[in-house]
């Protein structure tokens, strides 16, 4: 008899788990407690895979063998419980999928950076010619790019809660970008059990397999000195002079790229598209990888100089009388914001507020007092950026909409003044996501 897999979730992670688990030869079934989208619908349909939505029927989830659980839902959802009371075991979507194919996994974590060093480093090998897939949190599902592609590089983008549900796999370059508190609710508020989790990224790795970490990162030293790795190490630093494997930065000047104690790449950080220290990390990690795995450097220049930023992160829109609107909806966290009002120059109207994760904006006073002007509130409950911004800055509004929030920031801006929108929270109070968030900015800008 074959083995049951159920999916939960039948977005473009649990989609694509279905279909390998098809394709494999499993008896598969697939439940959704929310609506399914056509597009998925359709790819259920065609390879003939059972399927519910709007409900958890629970005779046929339990009767699982293995379930690949959807990384959006939480461990606290009713049917989640019943599964752990029943010891099932539940995996992601990820680690299923790496059981189908040996091609060399790069994957990438951390609480900010993480699309950016991705898509930059899936650039990197595609300038290079190699045969790769960019999936994982971003791109297409890794589980149905394994079952209907043949790829020889799989770059990978890696949250924390695909990282949970993660046992077996092996990454054989593991990135880990940096540490700070987020998603705290989904981690029953505790900082340690959100580092467990992206500290997963780190487990199975062999002598033969690479970890690339930020050596500034306090969090990341400090939970180092507590855990052991084959792999071998590469740093990351914008404070030291020297390293002997990995990037550091030579007088606030140029990425030296080191692998065994001499100097193999040096670029001037003048030279790269993308601005700010956080993306001198980002182009850190990714140079490595390209180094590492022989690529020229002369393909690392021309990627490192030519890139264009992903949508929503630090992206111009457009001046309106002189004022510059940034849209940063991909800013989700304190961390991320906190990157954002650093790279900007000149005086801010800052779009900040949504679902607040258990945010300390106590982390920000600093850059506001510096920088920001005036604060413009777009959520449902925007108690906490008042308690946290009163007095701070000279004026804090209200708003429960984007058109809202842009006329607002638009009448509080001057010229040279620049409107960031990088809300520091979820945006599920009033979008759908924080794309949905960031199209709804620019298009209200455009229509000023």
């Amino acid at each position: 008899m074959n083995k049951r897999i159920v999916i939960l979730g039948a977005g473009e992670s649990g989609t694509g788990a279905a279909v390998l688990a098809k394709i494999k030869g499993f008896e598969v079934f697939v439940s959704d407690f929310g609506k399914i989208e056509d597009q998925y619908k359709e790819i259920l349909q065609k390879y003939n895979i059972d399927f519910e939505e709007k409900q958890h029927t629970e005779s046929l989830i339990l009767n699982a063998d293995e379930i690949i659980k959807s990384p959006g839902i939480p461990d606290k959802a009713p049917i989640v419980k019943k599964i752990h009371e029943l010891n099932i075991h539940i995996i992601s979507e990820i680690e299923f999928g790496a059981r189908y194919t040996n091609a060399i996994k790069i994957c990438i974590t951390g609480s900010n950076g993480k699309t950016t060093t991705t898509t930059l480093i899936y650039e990197l090998l595609k300038k290079a010619g190699l045969n790769v897939a960019l999936s994982g949190n971003i791109g297409k599902s890794f589980a149905f790019q394994v079952a209907t592609e043949n790829y020889d590089y799989y770059v990978i983008e890696l949250s924390s809660f695909q990282l949970d549900n993660m046992y077996e796999f092996q990454s054989e370059f593991a990135i880990l970008l940096n540490i700070t508190p987020d998603h705290l609710d989904r981690y029953d508020y505790k900082f340690q059990n959100y580092i467990n989790s992206k500290f997963r990224i780190l487990q199975n790795m062999t002598e033969n397999d690479c970890f690339i970490y930020c050596s500034d990162d306090e969090m990341i030293i400090e939970e180092l000195k507590n855990r052991y790795s084959k792999a071998k190490f590469f740093e990351i630093t914008q404070k030291k002079q020297n390293v002997a494997n990995g990037a550091f930065l030579n007088n606030n000047k140029e990425i030296n790229y080191s692998i065994n104690n001499k100097i193999d790449l040096t670029m001037s950080i003048n030279d790269l598209a993308l601005k700010g220290k956080h993306n001198v990390y980002n182009s850190m990690a990714a140079g490595i990888v390209a180094k590492a795995i022989n690529i020229k450097n002369e393909f690392i220049r021309e990627v490192f100089t030519d890139f264009k930023n992903i949508e929503h992160r630090l992206e111009p829109v457009i001046s309106v009388c002189g004022i510059k609107f940034i849209n940063d909806s991909k800013a989700t966290n304190i961390n991320s914001t906190w990157y954002a009002l650093e790279s900007v120059s000149g005086k801010i109207v800052w779009i900040v507020g949504g679902v607040d994760k258990g945010n300390d904006y106590s982390e920000l006073a600093n850059l506001v007092k510096e920088k920001v002007k005036a604060i413009v509130c777009l959520g449902i409950d925007n108690t906490a950026i008042h308690a946290a911004f009163e007095g701070m800055v000279d004026k804090i509004v209200d708003t429960q909409s984007m058109e809202d929030a842009v006329i607002a920031s638009y009448k509080l801006a001057k010229d040279s003044d620049t409107v960031l929108l990088s809300p520091a929270c979820a945006s599920f109070d009033l979008f759908d996501n924080y794309e949905d968030r960031g199209r709804q900015f620019k298009m209200q800008v455009r229509r000023l």
